[in-house]
């Protein structure tokens, strides 16, 4: 798919080398600033104010339509009644996009500008097809739980049968959602919007990000009953057996979400939250996902940056720019693993797993994360060594490992025994690393921390 013109004729930078005139040159002061700092300056403006900037000059108009300044004013202000006009600015000026005026800005060279526009026009297609066999997620039809306790629970992989027998799968489409539950609000990253509302922007939108709707209450919202019986609407794949989460009751942290976005939404890189492991079901659409492990010896995804204590990840803002900037080099990494989950199929993704997402196309998803028997050690460790990384979590739970191994130690003795083994056997292999096989330590060590392989983790809801 060829990119189109910017709207406002906006062109890359280095356009600027071979022209007669750069109309920024008109900005006054302004001119003599670096574009990522017009936009860091104006982003303290009010929306009166980035409209009467916008009409000093055609450079200034160009930054003051930015799409991406509109929709934090929007975020900042949400109003409670809304309706889609297509186009944050438009939609905060509550006005049809058609009615918006607009300006050709020509002989204007800006990649702060234009990068948006192509990352948002950039087809996913050469990115996600002609997976190399060695990178290829595993399609299996399905699997017992023995199978995946012994030989799966740390791999991806992808099953094309289990959900086919669920009422959601049979019966859901957007039309059917919209009509059951158009009034009904969804979260959609910082906002709470009817579903109505939610399919008007996805079916209209240009944004190079686009909202991603990620609900962790649409089961009570949409009255649904989970569990293999009679009137069940989806239950979760046999083979993933007991979620030893469950333990919790009613005080175990968030762990399932409806997802609903359009194409090329999806998610950034990250780890899944508290060392669980989780499964995605595609209902309708499809996804392509990227991921690789996570072990102490190697770095993380190209383009991706963790703080010391990987709390922190830093990483590009949209997913079509990483996809421009390091895909290439992603798909010759060691470890990497890639697959398109379709309608009707489930994917796996094992604890500790970086993974990054998109939807090639509309799509609704159910996903629920959890905690097999074969990584019981990496939650412990992670709820005992990392409690500021804990999330989901109600306020009256204060202290999660200790409520995680009380609860165990009442259904699951056996198996928190093993568990608190395993523990400590890990906590000594991670001192003998760091002081040397003699336990003398040794000079120029990294400050301590527990790695525990797929302990470390970025939570994302």
């Amino acid at each position: 798919m060829l990119v189109p013109a910017h709207p406002l004729n906006v062109k890359p930078l280095g356009n600027a080398f071979t022209a007669d005139e750069n109309i920024k040159t008109e900005a006054g002061s302004f001119a003599l600033l670096p574009d990522e700092l017009i936009i860091q300056i104006i982003e303290w403006l009010d929306p009166s104010g980035l409209l009467q900037l916008g009409c000093t000059c055609k450079a200034l108009y160009a930054f003051s339509r930015q799409e991406d300044l509109w929709k934090m004013l929007y975020l900042g202000s949400a109003p409670p009644q809304i309706k889609w006009q297509g186009s944050w600015l438009s939609t905060y000026l509550g006005v049809s996009k058609d009615q918006l005026s607009r300006v050709s800005c020509k002989n204007l060279f800006s990649d702060t500008l234009h990068q948006p526009f192509l990352c948002a026009y950039t087809s996913l297609k050469p990115y996600t097809r002609n997976i190399p066999p060695a990178n290829a997620i595993a399609r299996l039809s399905d699997l017992s739980a023995e199978d995946f306790a012994n030989k799966w629970a740390d791999e991806p992989f992808i099953l094309t049968d289990p959900i086919r027998q669920w009422s959601v799968y049979r019966q859901w489409s957007t039309d059917l959602l919209l009509e059951k539950y158009g009034h009904i609000a969804f979260r959609a990253e910082a906002v709470d919007w009817p579903l109505k509302v939610y399919v008007d922007y996805m079916l209209n939108n240009s944004d190079e990000s686009p909202l991603y709707l990620f609900d962790r209450s649409f089961v009570e919202k949409m009255d649904l009953q989970v569990g293999k019986h009679d009137g069940s609407h989806y239950w979760p794949p046999d083979c993933f057996g007991e979620d030893l989460f469950d333990v919790f009751e009613s005080q175990r942290p968030d762990r399932r979400w409806l997802i609903v976005g359009p194409e090329r939404s999806g998610s950034t890189f990250h780890k899944d939250p508290n060392a669980t492991s989780a499964w995605n079901a595609i209902l309708r659409g499809s996804k392509y996902w990227i991921m690789f492990p996570s072990n102490p010896s190697d770095p993380p995804p190209p383009g991706v940056y963790v703080s010391e204590d990987q709390s922190e990840v830093t990483s590009p803002l949209s997913i079509a720019e990483w996809l421009i900037g390091f895909h290439g080099e992603a798909r010759k990494t060691r470890g990497c693993r890639e697959g398109i989950c379709n309608g009707g199929e489930v994917l796996h993704v094992p604890s500790g797993w970086w993974h990054l997402v998109v939807n090639l196309s509309p799509s609704i998803a159910i996903t629920q994360n959890f905690v097999p028997k074969a990584h019981l050690t990496n939650a412990l460790a992670f709820l005992k060594y990392k409690p500021d990384q804990v999330s989901g979590f109600k306020n009256d739970v204060k202290d999660p490992y200790e409520l995680f191994v009380a609860n165990l130690k009442e259904k699951e003795p056996e198996l928190l025994k093993m568990g608190l083994a395993d523990l400590e056997r890990g906590r000594k292999r991670k001192w003998e690393e760091l002081t040397g096989a003699n336990g003398n330590e040794g000079g120029g060590c990294k400050p301590f921390s527990f790695g525990f392989g797929d302990g470390d983790d970025e939570d994302v809801p």
